[in-house]
């Protein structure tokens, strides 16, 4: 069982035949470091399962990026509201390391409805998965200072502060790379 089996599977329990089914629409991909997944503005016709590595998923304001999301081995990567809506995508997508990931196509992507009776169940749990994890997002921005989110990131992420720069996840964090720095040093002595 492949890793993108083994997640699909825990967490949404596909009988045999519709994983298989499902796993073999996805094709193997990599990516390097530096290298483009998708960019705003372009349309975003692909799922993808990230294997290995890193991606970060930004946009550019006329004064700044903001890192939406860094995405890691185990979790699904694609600019939803292009792939479901068809309109331009919102967020570049970029490798921030050598990236090893399972990608189905948009027109695969669509056909799973009519060939996996219970594809309908399975997206929408999907999709409140995906909507669960931003609601999460959203509470702790609203909830919690900027010290608390930076230390409940950073217990449930600790190796991504060796991987990744530091102003991409203060981006994430809502805070500007002066407050982070200053919390991290708080944090560390």
């Amino acid at each position: 069982m492949t890793d993108l089996e083994k997640y699909i599977n825990s967490y949404f329990g596909v009988e045999a035949n519709d994983l298989a089914h499902i796993s073999s629409l996805f094709k193997p991909q990599l990516l390097k470091k530096g290298d483009f997944y998708l960019k705003t503005g372009r349309l975003c016709e692909k799922l993808s399962f990230v294997k290995s590595g890193l991606l970060r998923i930004y946009a550019c304001t006329p004064d700044k990026e903001v890192t939406q999301w860094i995405s890691t081995q185990g979790y699904f990567v694609t600019d939803l509201a292009s792939l479901i809506f068809d309109q331009p995508a919102r967020w570049t997508i970029q490798a921030l390391t050598d990236v090893e990931i399972y990608t189905i196509n948009k027109t695969d992507y669509n056909q799973l409805g009519k060939n996996i009776s219970k594809w309908y169940l399975l997206e929408k749990l999907f999709i409140a998965k995906c909507f669960t994890i931003l609601e999460d997002r959203i509470f702790s921005h609203l909830s919690m200072t900027a010290e608390e989110r930076y230390n409940f990131f950073f217990q449930q992420n600790r190796e991504l502060f060796n991987q990744v720069p530091l102003q991409y996840i203060a981006s994430m964090l809502g805070m500007t790379p002066e407050t982070f720095s200053r919390i991290r040093r708080r944090a560390i002595s």
